[in-house]
């Protein structure tokens, strides 16, 4: 096909009346059954690349992605075209996709997004057999590197998938963030036939700020001062989910409309802030990372960056989400020099599982043929540190697993090498010197679109002429009393919710007085807790209280009952009988464990913290709940296991509703 008829083809399919010159070059390479990798900034238009030739191409177009937002918006997108496009994830329910599956396998669909997750799915890959395959696309392929910033185990399999098929079966790997290592280690790994195809990085329209802080306090002051400036809509990115809550609540607390974001929400959920997003309902979003990639909007008018990200890499890729449809845009970044690295540390040394992590799957591999819930259980490691070693040792060759009944379990290989974890320091150490060229952008007093681009491969002389530092406008903080008054406001008022409810029982979302880690009231825990500081202050039953009258307002309560303590003795009885007290509402005892369980905080998983709750809790009277609402108090709130555990046996006897009340939610599990 040459290039006018394409064209042709492309003013009747898609509206545009021709490509991008590095678009063609990609789709003829593709046409001709070539394997490329596309390395181009976002918002240029990489997904046309694999959309146009999947519609001439005899056969389904596979497309790899790990952003289940981008597949929905791009079904739903094709569909509008007449193109046959549908998906295949883990918000969809069995039978829709077998439906999917079946249409792809009676060659009824042109394109089928589906995430790199399903390359381990044994019906998968039994149906993917019987389709009509035409083209492999890989998106976000900088996930296939180790040195990627966001390098996934799953990929591995695609790559094995992509050397089994012949020489000119049309393969397309994109990605807009992959330095000059990152792709030298795509083309190692898929093979040297891969075309290397890069287009420019610079956004001129995107206007790039750091603006010093000295605290925490000073970020919230300048949101307030600011933001009513700024265009709309924008993103506020956070380091944690906690500070999604926090940020979102105080944008609220100002009367901006605003909503958080983050992995924590339920597929439901994050599907109606996605939408309301696109509609324009909301001044900003506040996230973590979360929110963005896959999300095809045109309009964002800022990206506001509240901790340093741990890379340029990571810079880039959230900072390109604004501007796509060429107007200004701006990207500002609030940096507390003195405490914002120890997030990012934080993350690169977690990053990997140390070599006694490693150790301790090996040893539970070798004594007994495990799942991987059961390799959680035996080693306490967390679900994801557990996922990453399996893929790491299998790679090795250290454990094999064994598939079949619908599960999969895993096995010491007796003739195993030793275990290298060389690589792998290595990369935590490329880590720290990507996390240091961070910081090194913030101290800059060059061009900083430049500089980014530079650090991506894209050496140019160029610079965007409307960063701070091209054009010698630089913004700053503002602090008066009325802006601390507000915020001392806000935090007097803000409490955060609890999401406990499920359809299994009578358990609605609760409330806590405060963070954990983020105010005076986790060490005053602390102190009453493991100090010998007595009983829990009164200030603490102050702020309680107004967590509750706020959260469920008039509610009417027949009693409260607390959570039977692990190893505080009687601070929350004690506590929960002075809330009674005041609300005048009966407190009962009743609330009982039948079989002793460990601290919560010694668990790591969350397959862990709920076995250790699980069928542990009982009421001695049942028929004195029955058809009541109580209200459930204890002091802090971690992975939410006990509570719910406590909701399910509640509701079993009877009662009516059971509304949760603690003293603080913790952020540790939040990161």
């Amino acid at each position: 096909m040459i290039r006018q008829d394409a064209e042709i083809q492309l003013q009747k399919l898609f509206g545009f009346r021709q490509f991008h010159d590095l678009q063609w070059e990609v789709i003829n390479n593709l046409l001709d059954g070539r394997r490329v990798l596309f390395v181009e900034k976002t918002g240029y238009g990489k997904s046309l690349c694999y959309q146009f030739p999947a519609t001439q191409l005899d056969g389904v177009t596979i497309v790899f992605s790990p952003l289940i937002a981008l597949m929905r918006d791009q079904v739903q997108s094709m569909a509008t075209k007449g193109i046959r496009a549908a998906a295949i994830n883990s918000n969809q329910s069995h039978d829709e996709n077998d439906r999917v599956i079946a249409l792809a396998q009676n060659n009824r669909l042109d394109i089928l997004y589906i995430a790199p997750e399903r390359m381990e799915n044994i019906t998968w890959i039994s149906a993917a057999m019987e389709m009509k395959i035409a083209m492999i696309v890989i998106d976000e392929a900088h996930c296939i590197s180790m040195w990627g910033q966001s390098f996934r185990p799953n990929y591995r399999r695609i790559v094995n998938l992509v050397k089994l098929l012949p020489k000119n079966f049309p393969v397309l790997a994109t990605t807009a963030t992959a330095t000059p290592r990152v792709q030298e280690d795509i083309v190692a790994q898929i093979g040297s036939d891969l075309i290397p195809i890069r287009g420019t990085l610079l956004r001129p329209n995107i206007s790039l700020n750091v603006i010093p802080v000295a605290s925490e306090e000073e970020k919230f002051f300048w949101l307030a001062s600011h933001l009513p400036q700024l265009p709309k809509t924008g993103i506020i990115y956070t380091g944690t989910q906690a500070n999604t809550d926090i940020y979102s609540n105080w944008l609220q607390f100002l009367g901006f409309s605003s909503a958080s974001y983050s992995a924590r929400l339920d597929a439901e959920s994050r599907m109606r802030v996605e939408a309301s997003f696109m509609q324009n309902k909301y001044d900003c979003i506040v996230s973590t990372n979360a929110l963005g990639m896959g999300i095809d909007k045109p309009d964002i008018r800022f990206i506001i960056h509240t901790q340093v990200p741990q890379s340029p890499i990571h810079y880039y890729q959230e900072i390109g989400r604004a501007g796509r449809d060429g107007i200004p845009a701006f990207a500002i970044l609030l940096y507390n020099s003195r405490a914002d690295q120890q997030l990012p540390r934080s993350f690169i040394d977690n990053s990997k599982p140390s070599a006694a992590q490693y150790e301790m799957v090996i040893e539970a591999a070798k004594k007994e043929l495990l799942g991987r819930n059961g390799i959680i259980k035996a080693t306490n490691l967390k679900q994801t540190q557990v996922t990453v070693i399996l893929a790491d040792l299998i790679d090795q060759g250290i454990v094999n697993e064994q598939s079949g009944g619908g599960s999969k379990k895993y096995f010491y290989n007796p003739n195993a090498p030793a275990l290298d974890l060389t690589v792998f320091e290595n990369l935590r150490q490329q880590q720290y010197r990507e996390l240091n060229e961070m910081l090194t952008y913030t101290e800059i007093t060059s061009c900083r679109m430049q500089f980014l681009c530079s650090y991506l491969g894209d050496v140019t002389n160029e610079l965007c002429t409307i960063c701070d530092n091209d054009t010698g406008s630089f913004l700053s903080v503002e602090t008066n009393d009325g802006l601390k008054n507000q915020l001392k406001a806000f935090r007097e008022t803000f409490f955060p919710v609890l999401e406990v409810e499920t359809q299994r029982s009578n358990l609605v979302n609760g409330v806590a007085a405060s963070y954990y880690g983020v105010s005076n009231v986790g060490a005053a825990l602390h102190h009453s807790k493991y100090d010998g500081g007595g009983d829990f202050p009164d200030w603490l039953i102050t702020l309680t209280l107004k967590a509750f009258r706020k959260h469920y307002g008039s509610l009417q309560f027949d009693l409260i009952a607390f959570v039977p303590p692990t190893e505080s003795g009687n601070l929350v009885k004690k506590f929960a009988e002075k809330i009674g007290a005041i609300l005048n509402i009966p407190v009962t005892d009743g609330l009982v464990k039948i079989t002793p369980t460990q601290p919560q905080k010694i668990f790591h998983s969350g397959v862990s913290k709920k076995d250790n709750v699980q069928g542990k809790f009982s009421f001695v009277s049942p028929d004195y709940i029955k058809g009541k609402k109580i209200l459930l108090l204890d002091d802090i709130f971690d992975s939410g296991h006990t509570i719910k555990e406590i909701g399910l046996c509640l509701t079993k006897m009877g009662a009516d509703l059971i509304a949760p009340l603690v003293i603080a939610r913790t952020v540790g599990g939040d990161l």
